[in-house]
């Protein structure tokens, strides 16, 4: 899909990515360019997650008769992709012109461009992965059901955030942090899960020296839970799908019995941005961001509440430049993972002029980058300044997703000036872009320590001690 109407055209770029094409002017010049036509019709998506629950997303396309199917395609397959790694669901219903929802068929089958997709939520909803192809009138309306998450602050508590460079654990009590401590893992690197546990277990135990006691634990976690199981993560992304099974996904419930089988609530780290934004601003509609080894999302609802759905916004195609860069794990382009982590940073770098030695870790290689910052280096800036305009735009795009009135950004990547560089771009091309986004949301960086261990210590809210 191509730009053809010139008011879509960004007005500000990255200064190291010239051909960043914004998945949200992509999109609007499409629907421009239906509506113009005169021959648009209406296109409709629903995605089951199981038990009822269905989000349904409504836009337009093109008629079969208008010679437009490879823009219908280009445009849907981005759609469906974004709907489907935000909301989840094991079974998608198209209905609108046959020839896309045929498209989005053969994507998603075996072969398909999209099959990692359909493989990965057949694993997260441990049923086959179908899409149904329908007319508009026949696809489901939405039913949502959203439920409260953590705010608990009795107690003797421990939070651990589980990153993919550090661990992060805090002791609380009564909802105060009385010890926190940052510690070097290499999880993603590790094919024995006993070194996860290990792990873990001390991160635990070393919080629990720090209290008289332990009543609850409350655990910050890149990946897909169900019932405080781990269903897929990219912390164990070495693990033998037999160990996987037999020792990973009941992790935590096993930690929780040793620490004296004391209540455990297992949380995506994004959902735990989102409550620790709205904890501390005492308001609602709250996504949170958090930039770290991969790019993890979070949000709280107009109720308090969090939704259900995956907001796995690592996936969600935010760059519509065929040449971007691809996602090792998924293979596909232009996802956030590479504009919201320290991928990017590593991406951005060569571009930048800056050499990093190959023999680091990603983790060390962002602390050059930082410290390059730190000490004034403008190459550094110039890094910062482009993932604060992916930013801007990127918020754009969720916005058309997502009803937000507070972005919470967080993680190792807007440690130091970088994250002001990058919240400060982000604003300037919400004001000068998107004028009517820039009045409704407003965007926060907590301070340095919440920034770097606020998911702990809001983790450590997450279980309900039962009386």
């Amino acid at each position: 899909m191509s730009l053809n109407v010139s008011n879509y055209k960004p007005k500000l770029l990255p200064v190291l990515d010239k051909d960043f094409r914004p998945a949200v002017l992509e999109n609007r010049a499409f629907i421009e360019g239906v509506e113009k036509s005169g021959k648009g019709v209406p296109l409709a998506i629903a995605l089951d997650r199981g038990d009822g629950l269905i989000s349904t997303y409504t836009s337009k396309v093109y008629a079969e008769d208008a010679g437009m199917d490879d823009a219908n395609f280009a445009y849907v397959e981005r759609l469906v992709k974004t709907l489907l790694w935000i909301r989840g669901g094991w079974k998608i219903i198209i209905g609108g012109p046959k020839s896309v929802g045929e498209y989005i068929k053969k994507a998603y089958s075996k072969g398909g461009i999209r099959e990692f997709d359909a493989e990965f939520m057949a694993r997260v909803y441990e049923k086959p992965f179908t899409v149904e192809v329908t007319t508009y009138d026949k696809v489901p309306p939405s039913n949502e059901v959203s439920k409260p998450i953590g705010r608990h602050l009795d107690g003797c508590r421990i939070g651990f955030d589980a990153g993919g460079s550090d661990r992060k654990v805090s002791a609380v009590i009564d909802g105060e942090a009385v010890y926190s401590e940052e510690v070097i893992w290499h999880p993603k690197t590790q094919s024995d899960p006993d070194y996860h546990y290990r792990e873990i277990l001390a991160a635990m135990k070393s919080a629990a020296a720090h209290m008289p006691r332990v009543d609850a634990i409350g655990v910050s976690s890149a990946g897909i839970y169900v019932n405080n199981r781990v269903m897929v993560a990219s912390l164990f992304i070495k693990v033998p799908e037999d160990l996987f099974e037999k020792k990973v996904k009941d992790m935590y419930l096993n930690i929780a019995k040793e620490m004296g089988n004391v209540p455990i609530e297992v949380a995506n780290d994004g959902d735990v941005t989102a409550l620790a934004g709205a904890m501390n601003l005492n308001d609602t509609n709250v996504l949170g961001i958090a930039m770290g080894t991969s790019e993890a999302g979070g949000y709280v609802d107009g109720h308090g509440n969090i939704t259900g759905w995956l907001n796995e916004l690592a996936f969600v195609p935010v760059d519509y430049n065929p040449n971007s860069a691809v996602d090792e794990w998924s293979g596909d382009y232009g996802c956030g993972v590479k504009y919201f982590s320290q991928d990017a940073v590593i991406k951005l770098a060569p571009a930048a002029g800056i050499t990093l030695e190959e023999s680091l870790t990603p983790a060390e290689k962002l602390k050059v980058v930082q410290d390059l910052h730190a000490k004034g280096d403008e190459r550094a800036a110039k890094i910062f300044e482009s993932i604060g305009c992916y930013l801007g735009y990127t918020l754009a795009h969720y916005a058309d997703f997502y009803d937000i009135k507070h972005v919470l950004i967080l993680g190792r990547v807007t440690s130091g000036e970088g994250g002001n560089v990058i919240l400060n771009t982000a604003s300037k091309v919400l004001k000068e872009e998107f004028p009517e986004l820039a009045e409704k949301i407003k965007l926060h960086l907590p301070d340095e320590s919440n920034r770097r261990v606020g998911q702990s210590i809001a983790a450590a809210s997450l279980p309900e001690i039962k009386k």
